[in-house]
């Protein structure tokens, strides 16, 4: 494994994330903000943070699979979340448990910035998430 996270004690816990990552390897991967679509543009879950974390994780574990990289290579997660309020965490929780198993995605996350903006892209764009990976 190229990838080890942690959190070192004296940092805030419990948090959904580790504090760290440590990696090594000569090949970085940088993901683009993934977003609720199908291949065809066709919006996924409109109105559902729940959903459109799901949908966006999915798109995210595509992307790394493209690179031959998977979530276990993952240094960084970099989410944005339009009109982020704290008692939304509970559905974005939710998104990430909802499809952790079927992706490879191992809880807690890697390190990861839950960032609020007032608006993305598109209107119906609730989330958006970028990752960046290291491989050997």
């Amino acid at each position: 494994m190229t990838v080890t996270t942690f959190s070192p004690d004296g940092l805030l816990q419990p948090v959904p994330y580790h504090h760290v990552s440590v990696s090594t390897g000569t090949r970085h991967v940088h993901v683009a903000g993934q977003i609720a679509r199908e291949a065809d543009g066709t919006p996924v879950a409109p109105g559902d943070l729940t959903g459109q974390v799901e949908q966006s994780l999915r798109n995210t574990a595509r992307a790394l699979a493209g690179a031959g990289a998977t979530f276990a290579d993952v240094v960084r997660l970099r989410i944005f979340v339009t009109g982020w309020q704290p008692d939304q965490m509970g559905a974005f929780l939710q998104g990430v448990e909802n499809v952790a198993a079927e992706i490879g995605l191992e809880l807690p996350l890697p390190p990861a910035s839950l960032i609020g903006v007032e608006i993305l892209f598109e209107p119906d764009v609730l989330v958006e998430i970028e990752a960046y990976a290291v491989l050997d």
